[in-house]
Order: structure tokens, then C-alpha cells, then sequence
């Protein structure tokens, strides 16, 4: 006889298996009186299983993720899911109505964990957060995109060194894997030491929907789902390379003011001593060139052509053969913009 799950509790609310919820937790209040609330979607399933969470918009400005959300609720597979998916499209709801990174104190979000429930805004959002949700997971996927005005290859980000994260990595199916060290504050690092296996999603840029960032993020949710045994295997047959990981990754800044043009742009390899783009003075009296420091491939682009001294450029991720690690990242990223969406993606959740 198959083993049946038991009810979860989260926020208070008791949720019986088979059923699905929708739960609203009071986070705090503007200073109108309007409540703000964290919004979560809860699916218990009948069988046992892993308590995964997807959750995005840590950061209010960052919005492939809520949308990658949104697509995943209306999909039809998750009447099948073995044990528990919640979903958190909008964990900054402050920053997200004010289509800001931050929070009204200017405090960053992911860097307030664990937080405390007398503390800063920040810190007591973080406490709430932690205390009501995370801490019932077994699994996070976290997901992010680039800031404002830069735009990231689409990434994984993982603490290589927990065994469960990195397969995790790996199943997502992102072209490039980063082993990312911890942050202190980060929902990663209150996530580790909860041994809580997360890994966090890069793609886009903050304010802007990419199709194809969000196509991947679904696929990769789903990949990571059926790794897990939350979901039944695709009867699709996997046709994406094992993706490529990064050494390490570093960020090339200007080295002086002026209006920058791009000679290379996400995804392309370059070799040490290249010429990567150029900053000119408005005027025509000066240029300056951005030379690689490095062989490597461009995960992260400056997208503003105004620039100052010391501003960030390009992200140059590193390998161990950036030749080959090229060739993987572009036919990743060509398989996931030709195929069609996983399957009944479209269809209503009924």
C-alpha cells in the first residue's frame, strides 16, 4: 500500500494532503494603514515527499521571477506532486509596489537573515519569513535577476559544497553553474545553516520580463522538481548538455567616465588582452579601452551607455576550458529557446 503524507502546518494553517491553499501572512502596514501581506501558495500532495519552495522578488525590483511564478501555478502537473511546492512570487512586497531593490529604510532584504522580531523593517520581514516558511522547506530554488540597467546570463548560483545543492545545480539546467560562496545576511546562508539545500536563479535584468529567462526558469523548476521525485518523470527525453561550472567570476569596472560602448556582448568568449568595449568622453578628446584581464565568458553586461569611474561593466566568469564551456553555454541556451514549453504549461490549473 502507498505511503500517504501527513497534514503540514504553515502560518497556523493546517493543510491536509491533496488539497492546495492559498495563505496570507501579515507582514506589516505602510503608514496608510494598508496592510501589506505575504501571499503564498501552498500544494500538499497525497504522497510523502520533499517541501520544495520557489520563491522570487527578494529583491522588489527583480520580476522574471514572479512571473516564472505565476506560470508554474496554472500548470497541470502539480495535481500529481509527491510531497509538498511552495510557491512565494513576491517575498519584497514594499520593494515591488515601489518597483525598488529595496525596502523603505534603503535596507537590502537579502542581506537581513535571519532577522529578529524586534529589529529593523528589513530584520522583522526577514524573522517572519524564516520563522513561517522557510523553516518548513527542504528545498529552496530562489529566484533572482540582474540589477537595474544590467542583465545576467542565465545562472545558477549554489554552494557547490553541499552535495544535495549541487545536483540540484545540475538538474536545473541552466548553461552555467557559479559555486557561489555564502553572503552573510543572505536567505542562502540562513537557508544552509537550517541545513536547508538551496540554490538561486539568475537571468534578466531587474524591471524588464525576458521570455527566454523565464522559459528556462520554468523548465529548470520542473527539472529540479522530477530530480527530487516530486514529479514523474518527463516523457520527454532530456536533450540539454550537463552545464558548465565556473572557477570563479569577478567584475571588470570602468576606469574612467564617459559614455561606454560594447564590443562583446552575454555569452561570448573572451581571451585575455581582447578588447571588450570602450569608453569614450562625450566630447571625442578621450578613449579608454576595456581590455579582458582574463579568458572567460561574459555572464552579467552593463546595459547604460553613461558610465563613471569605478562602475561595474561586465561579469567575466571563469573555466577551466572556456573554449568547450563556450560551446555548452550556447547550445544549452539554443535548446531552450527552440524547444516548446514543458508539457500543459498553457493549460489552466483546474
Amino acid at each position: 500500500m502507498a505511503a500517504k503524507n501527513q497534514p503540514i502546518t504553515i502560518a497556523g494553517c493546517e493543510i491536509q494532503p491533496g488539497t492546495r491553499r492559498s495563505l496570507h501572512i501579515d507582514l506589516a502596514r505602510l503608514y496608510t494603514n494598508t496592510h501589506l501581506d505575504l501571499d503564498i501558495e501552498v500544494i500538499h500532495g497525497r504522497r510523502p515527499g520533499p517541501t520544495l519552495m520557489i520563491c522570487a522578488a527578494i529583491h522588489g525590483d527583480e520580476l522574471n521571477g514572479v512571473e516564472i511564478c505565476r506560470q508554474l501555478l496554472k500548470h497541470r502537473s502539480l495535481k500529481r506532486v509527491a510531497g509538498t511546492l511552495i510557491i512565494v512570487p513576491v517575498v519584497n512586497i514594499f520593494g515591488f509596489i515601489h518597483k525598488s531593490r529595496y525596502l523603505p529604510d534603503r535596507r537590502d532584504l537579502n542581506r537581513c537573515f535571519p532577522g529578529s522580531s524586534k529589529g529593523s523593517l528589513g530584520g522583522r520581514i526577514a524573522h517572519i519569513f524564516r520563522t513561517q516558511v522557510l523553516c518548513q522547506c527542504t528545498h529552496v530554488i530562489d529566484l533572482h535577476t540582474g540589477a537595474i540597467h544590467r542583465s545576467n546570463l542565465p545562472q545558477i548560483r549554489a554552494n557547490l559544497d553541499n552535495s544535495v545543492a549541487s545536483e540540484m545545480a545540475n538538474a536545473f539546467g541552466a548553461p552555467v553553474v557559479i559555486d557561489s560562496k555564502l553572503r552573510d545576511g543572505s536567505l542562502r546562508q540562513c537557508a544552509d545553516e537550517g541545513d536547508i539545500s538551496l540554490i538561486l536563479y539568475e537571468a534578466g535584468e531587474a524591471l524588464r520580463f525576458d521570455d527566454s529567462a523565464i522559459k528556462g526558469g520554468i523548465r529548470g523548476v520542473l527539472n529540479v522538481m522530477r530530480y527530487l521525485g516530486m514529479l514523474p518523470p518527463s516523457r520527454r527525453k532530456s536533450s540539454l548538455p550537463a552545464p558548465v561550472i565556473a572557477n570563479s567570476s569577478s567584475w571588470i569596472r570602468a576606469e574612467a567616465d564617459g559614455v561606454f560602448r560594447t564590443v562583446v556582448n552575454l555569452g561570448h568568449r573572451v581571451h585575455r588582452g581582447q578588447l571588450m568595449g570602450i569608453v569614450s568622453s562625450p566630447f571625442g578628446d578621450h578613449e579608454e579601452e576595456v581590455i579582458a584581464p582574463n579568458a572567460g565568458i561574459i555572464i552579467g553586461q552593463n546595459n547604460i551607455p553613461l558610465v563613471n569611474e569605478g562602475d561595474a561593466l561586465y561579469h567575466l566568469a571563469r573555466f577551466d576550458v572556456s573554449t568547450r564551456a563556450k560551446r555548452q553555454v550556447e547550445k544549452i541556451t539554443e535548446l531552450i529557446e527552440a524547444q516548446e514549453m514543458p508539457e500543459d504549461l498553457n493549460a489552466s490549473y483546474n
